[in-house]
């Protein structure tokens, strides 16, 4: 799902944080802690809604999104 804007389709997520939060903006680091990550090599599952979509279009540089079974 890379490269690709996220819809708010309501499907289950797995986002898992690819590169890290230094040198990035404070922007940046907000939306990556209130998706749940911390550090790279995490992965959190969150449904699609539109406030995550928004979130995932944000940082869509520093994450790797799946879908979830």
């Amino acid at each position: 799902m890379n490269g690709k804007r996220i819809q708010a389709d309501g499907a289950n997520l797995r986002i898992k944080q690819v590169r890290s939060v230094v040198g990035q903006k404070q922007n940046m680091r907000d939306t990556l802690r209130s998706l749940g990550l911390k550090k790279p090599g995490n992965v959190v599952e969150r449904k699609a809604d539109a406030a995550t979509a928004g979130m995932i279009n944000t940082v869509s540089h520093l994450v790797e999104v799946e879908e979830a079974e």
